[in-house]
């Protein structure tokens, strides 16, 4: 397995103006992540509007991801259902696909399961397949979290090998490196929470912010993982204000709004998603502005 590890890109899913996939943005995008130096890719999670893709739109933008990456980065694949036989299906066809380094899935949106159907859902996946699972934690969405014990009975299962953690709760957080071996990986699921993550044993961040500064994102978690904490917190600091406002509205309307300001997708989306109220976009243009990100983009390009 290559070493999943450092800052990986939740990657969007660029849409044309009739709402097809936008295959030569997606490719662009891509290839841009790469060349800034991103650690890996993760194709197919919530910011890429996975629930509106239909089956063979979610293989597609997975092959694309891998054949533009072409192994230079491990790719990561989104596999979720709120349906646990859907999930394994899911997670088999995946797991299939050569150049899937391993799959993403988060909890059961929507059912609200107990402790033990998450972790028999969950198990159920692992058993499905031979390739390493990160789970994902996001209680704010899926109505559902992830407790620590449970996670820890998780952990005990050979390929289940990380958590992206996005409960927005570091004492919780903190109560997961305390319950899983020093082996299991943690992952911020949230860019403002890197740093907090990464100083209790954290290995990284699977970012939205780092779709629109990849180099940026990588080079503070990079900081952060080799006790350089004062780079770190400057660029925090630094891109906070991003970070923030790419939750403005529902991710990810906020951040495929700042890649089309950057010219790198044109802004389209699927319903139930809709453009941006005017008030907010006028807040993401002053940060856009500020931190010079259409110059960063045109220099890059």
């Amino acid at each position: 397995m290559k070493q999943i590890y450092g800052c990986g890109t939740a990657i969007v899913t660029p849409f044309k103006a009739d709402g097809s996939i936008d295959e030569p943005a997606l490719k662009e995008l891509v290839a841009w992540q790469i060349e800034s130096g991103i650690d890996f890719l993760v194709p197919c999670g919530t910011t890429g509007e996975t629930p509106t893709l239909a089956r063979e739109e979610w293989l597609r933008v997975v092959e694309v991801t891998i054949a533009v990456a072409r192994g230079r980065v491990p790719i990561v694949a989104g596999a979720t259902s709120n349906s646990t036989q859907d999930a394994v299906e899911k997670a088999k066809t995946v797991a299939a696909m050569r150049g899937v380094d391993a799959i993403l899935t988060a909890s059961p949106y929507y059912n609200k399961p107990t402790q033990e159907g998450q972790y028999q859902h969950f198990r159920a996946i692992a058993e499905a397949v031979d390739k390493p699972l990160i789970l994902y934690n996001v209680p704010g969405r899926t109505g559902a979290n992830l407790e620590p014990a449970t996670l820890a009975r998780l952990a005990q299962i050979s390929n289940i090998i990380a958590v992206k953690e996005a409960s927005g709760n570091i004492s919780q957080i903190a109560d997961v490196f305390n319950a899983v071996p020093e082996s299991f990986l943690v992952f911020s699921g949230d860019d403002a929470m890197t740093l907090p993550v990464i100083s209790l044993g954290g290995v990284g961040i699977i970012s939205v912010a780092s779709n629109e500064i990849p180099r940026q994102m990588t080079e503070m978690t990079r900081a952060a993982l080799g006790n350089d904490w004062k780079k770190a917190r400057a660029m925090l600091r630094r891109y906070l204000p991003l970070m923030q406002a790419n939750f403005i509205e529902s991710n990810p309307i906020p951040v495929k709004a700042v890649l089309a300001m950057m010219g790198k997708i044109e802004e389209n989306y699927r319903l139930p998603l809709t453009r941006m109220k005017p008030e907010n976009r006028a807040k993401l243009e002053k940060i856009v502005l500020h931190l010079e990100l259409e110059k960063m983009a045109s220099v890059a390009s």
